[in-house]
């Protein structure tokens, strides 16, 4: 059966956003591992993120976070090219057509499901042109630990990414609080590059989250 059918009650119908290990990995058989949408995958462990990214901070030292955001960004950049197509097959609707809501989170659930995190974003100050989003249990913090300061700067790119390509012009995001300074969640602010750049500062002059906030 297509992996996004199942038979409910004698009737076929589309599956959306599944998230079980079976119906989302598959593993061919020369060893590739790829999504249900095709996409490589590579499942790696704790002491692999943490030794690349001290590799990456050794060799490159402050370049190392900058080199980390914009592969992010290139990476959701392209995620989202992806996305708006699959979106469109298999919902019959473009993104920008669609609930905004449930087109974010169709977008989510896919790395969610690869070991990602969970996400909570915040709207509400879009007006202000701004974006909050948080994050549960990121991968690159969960693996390092608690080192005193922020280390999700792949997620900083990608989100900055996703909300460029939906707002139709570049925009820029920050993480402005991390589980690796020992706090619960991470979170990050997506807005002009004016501003992120302020908040930037900020963190680096060592502004807690709600702070920074309220500066903007």
């Amino acid at each position: 059966m297509d992996i996004f059918k199942a038979k409910v009650d004698q009737e076929v119908v589309s599956l959306h956003n599944h998230y079980r290990i079976e119906r989302f990995f598959e593993r061919s058989p020369d060893g590739d591992l790829r999504s249900v949408f095709g996409q490589r995958m590579m499942l790696v462990s704790e002491d692999f993120i943490l030794g690349y990214q001290v590799a990456l901070e050794e060799e490159l030292g402050d370049a190392a976070g900058d080199i980390m955001y914009r592969c992010g960004f290139e990476w959701g950049a392209a995620d989202m090219r992806g996305f708006a197509d699959r979106f469109a097959a298999q919902f019959g609707t473009a993104i920008h057509e669609a609930n905004f809501g449930m087109m974010l989170e169709s977008w989510w659930w896919p790395l969610q499901a690869a070991g990602w995190g969970a996400w909570r974003y915040d709207l509400s100050h879009r007006k202000e042109g701004l974006i909050y989003v948080d994050l549960y249990d990121s991968a690159v913090a969960k693996s390092i630990g608690n080192v005193g300061k922020v280390v999700c700067h792949y997620y900083a790119g990608m989100f900055a990414a996703v909300f460029s390509h939906l707002a139709k012009r570049e925009l820029s995001g920050i993480e402005i609080q991390c589980y690796s300074m020992g706090e619960e969640f991470c979170k990050f602010v997506i807005g002009s590059s004016k501003r992120i750049n302020a908040a930037q500062f900020w963190v680096q002059e060592g502004a807690k989250a709600d702070e920074v906030i309220s500066r903007l």
